[in-house]
């Protein structure tokens, strides 16, 4: 069993930065693939980018290359999302989540323990 909390959200302007954290309690995050997924109003549960247990597989949604980077410290039993350059449209309600798979899965039905999320508004 692993809980998991995030923190870090908040609003900020276009163009500005923000990092969440997801702490795990539980079970050792090393264990772990962890990913990180999005929910805007009226809108589904999206895949935003995943890191595997070991860090070397890493995955990102085409919407966030290149501007959010995926880490994770497991001596720490904590994940970060960096999100840099953000955009109106990455407001949403951000979750992490651990699966026990060993890729960087991106599917959501794949992870098994969920935090309860953090909201991210971007917005002048």
């Amino acid at each position: 069993q692993v809980q998991l909390v995030e923190s870090g959200g908040g609003l900020v302007q276009p163009g500005g930065s923000l990092r969440l954290s997801c702490a795990a309690s539980g079970r050792s995050f090393r264990d772990y693939t962890m990913g990180w997924f999005r929910q805007a109003p009226g809108k589904e549960r999206d895949f935003v980018g995943a890191i595997n247990w070991s860090g070397y597989s890493i995955e990102y949604a085409d919407s966030v290359k290149g501007r959010f980077t995926i880490s994770k410290d497991n001596a720490k039993n904590t994940g970060y999302l960096q999100m840099n350059s953000l955009k109106p449209e990455d407001t949403a309600v951000y979750y992490c989540a651990a699966s026990k798979r060993s890729w960087s899965t991106v599917v959501l039905g794949d992870y098994d323990y969920w935090g309860q999320g953090t909201q991210v508004t971007v917005s002048s």
